[in-house]
């Protein structure tokens, strides 16, 4: 295939990001990463914006790492400030798939606790990838004031991140897990459990960790 007819297929492409069936929203991501141009960008994070499809919105995201991220990261960064809920989850999914740490600054506490989950989970996950070596504890501290928000997903979601950032995070949860509010405590009590065994499971130690709570067990010590 010509450059020629590659590009004729990529622009054909953007075209079809907007076609009512996902199965080809999801092709023409597909053939925008298999043949970058930095021209397609804005438009990819704006389709990410709006995407309903999670496959899609993954194949998006694929498409953008194919690019610079000198090209990429202007527009990641001002999708993160937007007002859709959808395109700052998506751009901070993106950025955490980029990894570049030139990003940080935009992971404001704003983000880490956005009033929508999903926008939280994400920035969740891109600041413990994006974290400068260094800031890890204050990252953790910054984590753990979400302890005990939202359902058990969100709470894994946030687990699973704190965790990742090591012991750094052992203060910040034994402060939390002598906190007034029953759900924070529980949630701190089972994050600690799964740094000393990750391989409990979350389901299992949150569970435990409500037990404690609500015996009233002195230190969340069973």
């Amino acid at each position: 295939m010509t450059i020629a007819e590659q590009n004729t297929d990529a622009a054909r492409a953007l075209q079809e990001l907007e076609d009512d069936r996902s199965s080809a929203r999801l092709r023409a991501a597909l053939t925008i990463g298999a043949t970058p141009d930095p021209s397609f960008v804005d438009t990819l994070i704006e389709r990410c914006a709006v995407e309903p499809d999670f496959f899609v919105r993954d194949m998006l995201t694929w498409a953008l790492t194919r690019h610079p991220v000198s090209v990429t990261l202007p527009g990641l960064l001002r999708a993160v400030r937007s007002e859709r809920t959808q395109a700052r989850s998506q751009a901070l999914h993106t950025l955490s798939k980029v990894g570049d740490r030139r990003a940080w600054p935009a992971i404001t506490r704003a983000l880490l606790s956005d009033a929508d989950d999903e926008v939280a989970r994400s920035a969740w996950r891109a600041a413990v990838v994006l974290v400068p070596e260094g800031e890890e504890h204050a990252l953790g501290t910054a984590l753990a004031t979400q302890l005990g928000r939202g359902e058990q997903e969100t709470q894994r979601s946030l687990s699973r991140a704190m965790l990742a950032l090591g012991e750094t995070i052992a203060p910040a949860l034994a402060v939390a897990a002598e906190a007034p509010d029953p759900h924070v405590r529980a949630h701190a009590l089972a994050t600690q459990r799964l740094l000393r065994d990750p391989d409990s499971g979350f389901g299992f130690a949150i569970e435990e960790a409500k037990r404690v709570v609500a015996l009233g067990t002195p230190g969340g010590e069973g």
